[in-house]
């Protein structure tokens, strides 16, 4: 290593890079294992593979928006390690990113085609939150991944019976998003006024209802 600090061009550079692994391409992850890898595939009706793949299609667009959110803020970090601990969540979040897509193919499905405007759109949110200060930008992550669970909880319940391998998925990912929620708290995320937080809901619904469908 030589020391030398990004131009704004070698940061576009980069940025343009995440976008299209994100959308596209292979993410770099942390090199876990797929949860599901061990795990016996069972003979789903056509109905259950239905419902598994869009479920899935919509947890992939979620993460398509996670991996936004979370380079946008390290964008706009005012603080190393606040930048780092996006950085570090965003990889933890390419693995789950590459696990959706995973399980998409296997149930003969494709991510959603409205994934680059989730992407472009969450990228700005997140780039704002982080100018608005760390404490806020933590704060907004911590909401964020605080919805999420939420929202894996309601998808865990919906998954058909039978498809183990989509339900391990969602569950590591509920974890590793708890996690993300606690540490982002513990570095001193405050709390969003509820107009954030209801604005946040509206615009998660509108997401997760037009991606089960496309």
């Amino acid at each position: 290593m030589d020391g030398r600090k990004n131009s704004t061009a070698d940061d576009c550079i980069e940025q343009v890079d995440q976008a299209v692994r994100t959308l596209f391409g292979k993410p770099i992850g942390s090199g876990r294992d797929n949860p599901a890898q061990t795990i016996q595939d069972a003979e789903l009706s056509a109905t259950e593979k239905a419902e598994s793949l869009c479920l899935m299609r919509v947890n992939h667009a979620g993460e398509v928006c996670a991996q936004a959110l979370y380079q946008g803020q390290a964008l706009t970090a005012r603080r190393k390690e606040v930048r780092e601990q996006m950085e570090q969540a965003a990889t933890e979040e390419n693995d789950h990113l590459a696990w959706c897509r995973q399980r998409i193919e296997e149930l003969g499905g494709r991510t959603s085609l409205l994934n680059p405007f989730w992407y472009s759109g969450s990228l700005v949110i997140g780039a704002i939150t982080g100018l608005l200060g760390d404490k806020w930008s933590l704060g907004f992550l911590a909401e964020t991944e605080d919805q999420v669970v939420k929202h894996l909880d309601g998808h865990l319940q919906r998954l058909p019976g039978a498809d183990n391998k989509s339900q391990a998925i969602l569950q590591q990912m509920r974890a590793d998003e708890a996690k993300h929620k606690a540490t982002a708290l513990h570095s001193g995320g405050s709390e969003l006024p509820e107009p954030a937080r209801q604005l946040m809901t509206l615009l998660s619904r509108v997401m997760t209802t037009t991606t089960y469908r496309l």
